[in-house]
This record gives C-alpha cells, structure tokens and sequence, in this order.
C-alpha cells in the first residue's frame, strides 16, 4: 500500500497537501487542471521532489529521505528519455544497471522484456531509427524489466495519436495485471483514466484527493473538475 499522510510541498507561492492511500495492485489516474501539481506529486512520490511536511510510506517503510534510486519503483516520463546514442536494448539494460554490465541472465530479461511490449528483433536499432509508438514501447520495457511494485508514469502517452496511445494503454495494463504492481499515472485526458484506471486521485485547488472509482468521479464531477472538464 501508498500511503501520503500529511504531506505538504511548498514551491514559491504554490502548496499542494496530500493525505491518501493506494491500495497494492490498483491502477490510479491522477487528473486535474493543468497546473494543479499532478507531476510534482508524482515527484514527491518518487523522491525528485522534497515535501516540507508529512510522509511518503510505501508497504509500511517511510522512504520520504529515501534517495530516488533506491526507492521500489520505477517511473516513465512523457519523453521516455531514451539515450540516442545507445541501441534499444542497451536503453532497455539501464533499467536493470546504469553501468550497462549485465550478465547473460539479465540480457535475457532485458530480450524477454523487448519481447513482451512487442519489439523482438529491435534489440540493436536505436530510438531514431524508430516510431514515436516503438520509442514508447521500448521506453516501457525499461519500466517492466526493474520489476518494482510501483509504477509510476507522467503522461507518457501524451503525443501519440488516439488509436496508438489506447494501444498503448491496453498494454500497460495488462502488464500491470500480470505483475500486481500498483499504478499511478498521470493523465490531462478523462478517456485514458476510463479505460486504464480502477480510481481517480482529482488534483485541484491545492489539494491531492483520496483516491474514488472512476466512473463514479467523471460521472459526477466535483466544480473543480467540471470547470476543467467543459460541457
């Protein structure tokens, strides 16, 4: 289980609180207006950004002064960050040791992993040689060969097209399915939350909220998401 108990982030003359828990398992959309503090919650959450008050507790261990790297999970941000230079499987093997000296095990992880998200005999090309779909599923592999239990992702479907981001959601859930990791992602649009998310975390007015059924929260909106939201 996440839990956010007391937490307050302070940046300039902006404050977001949080005081919520994720059950293990649930995938959760994170939506709100623009500006609100959807991805500096997703930061604190994973460490790149430091409350000033409350704490972080994943599975009953309080990692807020846990550095980044060692927290259990792993995070995909709207770009992917691929490395240009590296081929697709080297991009994929930083997920397991940023040294890139991988035994022939986890080479093999990081080949299943390609293979999972649909990109077996890509291993050497590299993210140019590549679509914008393929860099987000290569970007994803790195994700799923970390194997943490928590996954979190910054509208990192934002620039595909319709058709390949719900392509891309689908796969993400039955990824998340098939691990039992637990899922926070980021979204501007309702859609992706109806089609992936369990719950919704509304982001709005300063305040982080517990997290609610999904359908149950778009269906009747709260004033801060329906002015976001329009007609």
């Amino acid at each position: 289980m996440l839990r956010l108990e007391g937490l307050r982030i302070v940046q300039g003359d902006f404050t977001l609180r949080a005081d919520l828990e994720v059950a293990a398992g649930r995938r959760v959309a994170v939506i709100g207006p623009s500006g609100s503090g959807k991805s500096t919650l997703i930061g604190a959450i994973a460490g790149f950004v430091e409350p000033q008050a409350g704490r972080v507790i994943w599975d009953g261990r309080d990692m807020t002064a846990v550095p980044p790297g060692q927290r259990p999970l792993a995070m995909l941000f709207q770009d992917g960050n691929l490395f240009p230079h590296l081929s697709v499987a080297r991009n994929v093997g930083l997920g397991i040791d940023p040294r890139l000296r991988l035994t022939a095990e986890q080479r093999a992880r990081v080949a299943q992993a390609l293979e999972r998200v649909g990109l077996a005999g890509f291993e050497d090309r590299r993210p140019g040689e590549m679509s914008g779909g393929q860099q987000s599923r290569a970007a994803l592999a790195r994700v799923l060969v970390q194997g943490r239990p928590l996954l979190l992702l910054d509208e990192p479907f934002a620039a595909l097209g319709p058709a390949l981001k719900a392509e891309m959601l689908d796969l993400v859930a039955g990824l998340t399915e098939e691990s039992g990791a637990t899922l926070l992602m980021v979204s501007h649009d309702p859609a992706d939350a109806r089609r992936i998310a369990d719950e919704v975390i509304l982001v709005a007015e300063g305040r982080a909220e517990p997290p609610v059924a999904t359908a149950g929260l778009l269906d009747n909106p709260p004033p801060a998401l329906q002015a976001y939201l329009g007609d």
